[in-house]
């Protein structure tokens, strides 16, 4: 009980620094700084109660063993980086055909989380080995001589890392050339010059010409397909809007997941419909001032970790409650290694993203667009827009499933891009005949 009323101490204290930090960014940003402050205070208030009666000690082996559940984020390639046009540093890793699936790096393991989980860990491993074969043989028989075989790149979300796509990885590993890139200020990649120094803001033009960096260095030739997550889908419409003659030279094939090519300004976030519109308007400038006092304000998340943790589930998966633990906690840290003023140098960008018209540079290649049902960042019918311009499109809305839709449902995801994967090589291979 003394561990958990020091915990509890801490975390009120811990309330004390956010309520004040969101009053200042109340300042700001008017009423809605300040209605932030209180609902952080009563969060972590709630919070520090508890932990009256579950001690942090017990919590924090609760949330180790979720993280040793499963290898989820541990897959390794061969690393490289690309340099943006402002010096920036951009991590990428390299997948090649041949390589042992689903190795996961030197000194992960998953030991005493599998055994936490039983039978369940067994059976899950044991349907992601069966898939990875079906898939492989899939693959190599469609995709011939291996020259000629496409590079699949694959483009991350906001506030997300190249790990995000650990299932996809997985099953495509050892079968065709992959590449793995984090997002400037986003997991292994270097915290954006321009951004650092003030002299050029987030856009999404600007991380279509990071994404031109990383393709430049990681994939000088042959066929690309290209695969973006959310903000990543947004980075691949921004690369054809800016490099239309290299899209039509090299790209074979494009999925595009959970993502928009505008109209973000109008979404709800399963909001009730009078706060919407004060959100949108608010909401750049509170995430600026918390950006200012970054310190504090991470302090404060992680006083209020566990309902932070509710907040990521409800917003990343349509069903919450079959999720898998370890595959939610996943999805909780890959967040949570985002700073928060990194969150509010990107957000902005997003209420002024509008690419439908470099669609066009993608209608004639085989392309996926997929989307959750239940994604309230990403609503369905911003694909449905998306597929309406691109003739080659396959539509696909998920039942049931949210944003994290790779993570939610991976074996549909994966099974999606292994067709479209077959798909762009039978087309590529044709158009190459066509030509001779």
């Amino acid at each position: 009980m003394t561990e958990g009323k020091e915990a509890a101490a801490q975390a009120v204290e811990a309330a004390a620094d956010v309520a004040g930090n969101w009053a200042k960014a109340g300042r700001h940003a008017g009423i809605a700084g300040a209605a932030i402050g209180v609902v952080a205070a009563g969060a972590a208030a709630g919070v520090a109660i508890e932990r009256l009666t579950v001690g942090r000690g017990m919590r924090r082996k609760a949330r180790l063993a979720l993280d040793a559940a499963g290898p989820y984020g541990t897959l390794r390639g061969t690393p490289g980086v690309a340099v943006a046009e402002d010096g920036t540093e951009l991590y990428y890793e390299v997948d090649e055909p041949g390589g042992v699936p689903g190795r996961p790096e030197k000194g992960a393991r998953a030991g005493k989380g599998d055994q936490a989980r039983g039978s369940k860990a067994d059976k899950a491993a044991r349907a992601v080995q069966e898939a990875q074969s079906g898939f492989r043989k899939r693959l190599l028989a469609v995709l011939g001589r291996r020259s000629t075989a496409p590079t699949v790149v694959f483009s991350h979300g906001y506030c997300l890392s190249q790990d995000s796509w650990h299932f996809q990885r997985a099953a495509l590993r050892g079968t065709v050339r992959t590449v793995h890139w984090d997002q400037r200020s986003h997991g292994r990649s270097a915290r954006g010059h321009g951004q650092i120094d003030g002299t050029e803001p987030v856009t999404i033009d600007l991380l279509g010409r990071d994404l031109k960096a990383v393709l430049d260095a990681a994939v000088p030739e042959g066929p690309i397909v290209l695969v973006g997550h959310s903000m990543g889908g947004m980075t691949v419409m921004a690369l054809a809007d800016q490099f239309p003659d290299f899209v039509a030279e090299r790209v074979v094939g494009v999925a595009l997941i959970g993502t928009s090519a505008g109209r973000l300004s109008e979404v709800a976030f399963g909001l009730p419909s009078l706060g919407v519109k004060a959100f949108h308007r608010l909401a750049p400038g509170v995430l600026k001032a918390l950006g200012a006092q970054s310190e504090i304000v991470e302090r404060g998340r992680r006083a209020t970790a566990d309902l932070f943790a509710g907040i990521i589930k409800r917003y990343s998966f349509g069903t919450p409650k079959d999720v898998d633990p370890g595959v939610a906690r996943f999805a909780e840290r890959l967040i949570e290694a985002t700073p928060i003023d990194v969150v509010a140098e990107f957000y902005p960008a997003f209420a002024v993203h509008d690419k439908t018209d470099a669609l066009v540079a993608y209608d004639k290649v085989p392309a996926l667009v997929l989307a959750g049902e239940k994604d309230l960042i990403t609503p369905a019918d911003h694909s449905q827009t998306i597929a309406e311009l691109l003739p080659n499109a396959e539509l696909l809305c998920v039942p049931g499933a949210g944003h994290l839709v790779m993570l939610e449902q991976p074996e549909l995801v994966n099974e999606q891009l292994v067709s479209l994967v077959e798909r762009a090589s039978a087309a590529a291979r044709s158009s190459r005949t066509a030509r001779a």
